[in-house]
């Protein structure tokens, strides 16, 4: 394939057109692929980071209900979806160069807000809503990221590079789960701030430097954002914020969006909620385990393992995440729709399977052991299921769309999708886990009939 420079005016290109392979640059298509997925990697860290902190406050000395944390944690989610809002029409209006620099540059707000406040248990509660609200615009980078990025690759790239930086980008949610155990034990990394006391029942207090699981990010933001600054181009889309629009006239912008909720919805709602789900239910969160009933209190106590769920949590984004960039050339090949049913399929079966270990048996500890291992390889396979039709559905939108609509359509779906975190926080606080699982068990059966109504059998209108 040709290398040939394209010719620009400042930021902008001039006569890009990733279809004509005489003039397309690779090297400057790849080049913004992998800037931006690593400033769209540290957005994802500085969404997810409240996830991360938000399940040990109370460890940390604060005091907060069970539905005030779940509140806190749904709120990054809430702010997300109303960020990918405005995020989703910037790409034509500021180009990729702009936006992707100063995007990065204002996670560190939140993300400096966070290590400053685990240092004390002192701030109050709207404080923290505040700093979980401001945590939303690492999400709602996300829609204005992808579709600038989908501007540079030809429609038979865009699966495998647009799979790559989502996949890519979603493993900050794993990332900053899993490190943060490991960064909040190292006091050498604690150059601002003392240490702090985390206390659980019947547990020894342990000693840990909590600031360091946010400050640590900090400078990989300013290196990211000087990147993105010196090194990125922006493609000319004429479209005004009323031209684009249009995308609400076509009916595949709202089926599609219904299909990427099930996909990405799911994937950010039980990342977001993942870890609290899981001490609610078999931790410290629930008194039946902690405090004991009747003759298996002390069974309970000595004889169980309370799963602490920082160690477990990171492994469903990080499958989640891996699975959208690894079957992302696979939906090249064979085409999004039949993924999309897959994974619609497999989301289905597994949230049902999973719904008995939402009630922990607390009659013995194997029981109890046996609920909880019953309960992580559900959410693990729901996690899979997810991740395949992120892939999937980010391969059908290019097909279904022409390059200016697809640009939105990916914009304003992930715009809704990125509401998963608060519509998870609310149901499962409201409704309560179990009937809130039957509930997207529904939803899934509904997105399974319409992929193969619309999209994925013989003869189907928008093939894809």
């Amino acid at each position: 394939m040709s290398q040939t420079k394209a010719t620009y005016k400042g930021e902008w290109l001039e006569s890009w057109d990733p279809e004509n392979e005489q003039t397309w640059d690779s090297s400057l298509a790849w080049r913004t692929l992998w800037i931006t997925t690593f400033c769209l990697t540290l957005a994802f860290i500085a969404w997810f980071l409240p996830s991360a902190i938000i399940p040990k406050l109370t460890a940390l000395g604060y005091e907060f209900s069970k539905g005030q944390l779940y509140w806190m944690a749904a709120m990054p989610g809430l702010s997300a979806g109303l960020f990918r809002l405005v995020w989703m029409v910037l790409p034509p209006i500021m180009g990729t160069r702009k936006m992707v620099s100063l995007t990065t540059v204002l996670l560190i707000a939140s993300t400096l807000g966070w290590g400053v406040r685990v240092q004390a248990p002192t701030a109050p509660y709207w404080e923290l809503m505040v700093l979980a609200f401001l945590a939303g615009i690492g999400g709602g980078a996300f829609s204005g990221f992808m579709p600038s990025t989908s501007y540079f690759f030809p429609r038979a790239k865009q699966g495998t590079a647009l799979g790559l930086q989502a996949g890519i980008g979603n493993l900050g949610v794993s990332i900053v789960q899993l490190l943060t155990p490991y960064l909040i034990a190292i006091s050498a990394l604690a150059v601002f701030g003392g240490s702090q006391q985390m206390t659980f029942p019947g547990q020894p207090d342990q000693t840990v430097w909590y600031q360091n699981a946010a400050f640590v990010w900090i400078p990989l933001m300013i290196v990211g954002a000087v990147l993105a600054w010196t090194m990125l181009k922006s493609v000319p889309v004429k479209a005004n914020v009323r031209q684009q629009f249009d995308i609400f006239k076509n009916q595949d912008t709202w089926w599609m969006t219904i299909l990427y909720i099930m996909t990405f919805g799911t994937f950010s709602g039980l990342s977001a909620q993942f870890g609290l789900l899981m001490i609610n239910l078999y931790g410290s969160g629930n008194p039946e385990i902690v405090q004991g009933t009747g003759a298996s209190a002390q069974l309970l106590i000595e004889g169980y393992a309370v799963p602490e769920a920082v160690k477990y949590v990171f492994l469903g984004p990080l499958i989640g995440a891996v699975a959208r960039f690894a079957f992302s050339p696979l939906t090249d090949k064979m085409g999004g729709a039949i993924w999309t049913l897959i994974s619609g399929i497999g989301i289905a079966i597994s949230v049902v399977a999973t719904i008995p270990a939402l009630t922990p048996d607390t009659s013995s500890a194997e029981a109890l052991q046996g609920g909880f291992n019953h309960f992580l390889y559900g959410m693990l396979a729901i996690f899979l299921f997810a991740g395949i039709g992120n892939a999937s559905t980010f391969k059908q939108m290019p097909m279904i769309f022409e390059r200016r609509q697809a640009g939105g359509v990916i914009g304003w779906t992930a715009a809704i999708a990125a509401f998963g975190p608060f519509f998870f926080g609310v149901g499962l606080n409201l409704l309560g886990p179990v009937a809130f699982y039957w509930i997207g068990a529904a939803w899934a059966v509904m997105c399974i009939a319409l992929t193969w109504w619309r999209y994925a059998r013989p003869g189907a209108p928008k093939p894809g």
